[in-house]
């Protein structure tokens, strides 16, 4: 079978693309691209390093004084709200599960939650005699 003839062009100045994408020009964009990232970084690197040296030139000396640590007044931050609950829940369990003054002028003592338990238990809930009941109204 014989190749049909190409039909003239209408308008020779008109054409289309005769070649591929330019793969050499597009990889020396990309090297030039990734060589001023690299660049760039290297200097933003370099002007921070500048920047802190030339601020702590700069500071004040600390004085003997502002060398202890201050902490700050009342209402501070938690710096660790997870370990700090932790610590409350630890606190509570050992008021719990220990015997300990409560008041030892009053001689008030605390006693372990399953001590109490069981002399609740044996004694029972105090209950009203029926001349201390109230009246009613």
């Amino acid at each position: 079978m014989a190749a049909e003839p190409v039909p003239p062009r209408d308008n020779p100045d008109v054409s289309h693309e005769r070649s591929d994408v330019n793969l050499r020009a597009i990889a020396a964009f990309g090297l030039a691209l990734v060589i001023a990232a690299l660049v760039i970084h290297i200097a933003l690197y370099w002007l921070l390093a500048y920047y802190e040296r030339s601020a702590a030139r700069r500071a004040p000396a600390i004085s003997p004084m502002q060398a202890e640590r201050q902490i700050p007044p009342p209402p501070r931050l938690q710096v660790s709200p997870p370990a700090d609950l932790a610590e409350l829940r630890a606190a509570e369990e050992k008021a719990l599960r220990t015997y300990g003054w409560i008041d030892k002028e009053r001689k008030i003592v605390r006693i372990p939650i399953d001590r109490a338990i069981e002399i609740l238990a044996e004694k029972g809930l105090p209950a009203r005699k029926a001349e201390e009941k109230r009246p009613e109204q």
